[in-house]
């Protein structure tokens, strides 16, 4: 009898893993999230009756969670620490949501995700310096919330990392040396927080930039000529900071630049082009659009 003790434990999980389509662990994240953030009055909810991988935004491949994608769902609460359970996770998007409270740390702990959105919520705290270890994120969106304190310098670890939006936040201090090492960064957005100090030398090497957005923060000095000479660089906004008069935003804009925003710049003329690029379908705006890139 006791030998058949184990066989039928394990009978019973594999029978649940059937039917729910992932593990035990795995289903019971999802439920926290689900409660946790009112899921029966999502815009398209879940029928827990029916098997996980027919749970709407989720994406089952050999038995784990590969996807979770609930954007603009209207999701509002907070975030479960179980979240961290998902340890196969590729894409995270809970972006355009009502989400509040901090991030939870256990976030860290998903090395698989590529994608993690989070942008257009109410979240509040600071940003996990462990969010570092995710060596194979592409994409890292936490754009328009209430995120406040230092940009971590542990993301300068991402070293697959293109995407990094942090615009509109409450975020202070400098922006870290360690950026400039994130050789395949093509899109770096820092507008709209309270960032100071002077834009690191170290970014100048970011060869695949394409947009750089500092707009409306308190950076001050001399801004790195060498930034706007990037090759594959395309979008830079620069405007309300207090760069000293001899930078960037006093010179003639260059030519190979689609849009260059900058304070005393012909802001008719600007819009106009930065219209013309918004149309293109090129950039998501650096503001308030969104753009959900694979």
């Amino acid at each position: 009898m006791r030998k058949l003790l184990p066989f039928l434990l394990l009978t019973q999980l594999s029978y649940g893993m059937v039917r729910s389509g992932v593990s035990p662990i795995e289903k019971q994240a999802l439920l926290d999230l689900y409660h946790n953030t009112l899921g029966t009055q999502w815009t398209v909810s879940w029928d827990l009756s029916n098997p996980v991988s027919e749970w709407s935004g989720v994406t089952v491949d050999k038995g784990h969670v590969v996807t979770l994608d609930l954007f603009n769902n209207n999701l509002s609460g907070t975030l479960p620490e179980s979240i961290g359970a998902l340890k196969h996770l590729k894409v995270l998007n809970l972006a355009f949501n009502s989400l509040q409270g901090a991030l939870p740390q256990s976030i860290g702990a998903l090395h698989q995700l590529e994608v993690l959105r989070l942008g257009k919520n109410r979240l509040t705290g600071t940003i996990p310096p462990n969010l570092g270890q995710l060596k194979e994120l592409r994409v890292l969106d936490l754009f328009h919330n209430k995120l406040s304190g230092t940009i971590p310098t542990s993301l300068g670890l991402l070293n697959r990392l293109q995407v990094l939006q942090l615009s509109y936040n409450f975020l202070s201090g400098s922006i870290p040396q360690t950026l400039g090492e994130l050789k395949a960064l093509q899109r770096l957005e820092l507008a709209d927080n309270k960032l100071s100090g002077e834009v690191p030398q170290s970014i100048v090497g970011l060869d695949q930039l394409q947009m750089l957005a500092l707009s409306d923060n308190r950076l001050s000095g001399s801004f790195p000529q060498e930034l706007l000479r990037l090759p594959k660089l395309q979008l830079v906004q620069l405007q309300h900071n207090n760069f000293t008069a001899d930078t960037a935003t006093k010179r003639r804009t260059p030519t190979d630049l689609a849009l260059f925003d900058y304070d005393g710049s012909d802001t008719l003329v600007e819009k106009r082009r930065f219209l013309q690029l918004h149309v293109s379908g090129n950039f998501g705006t650096a503001d308030t659009k969104f753009e959900d890139v694979d």
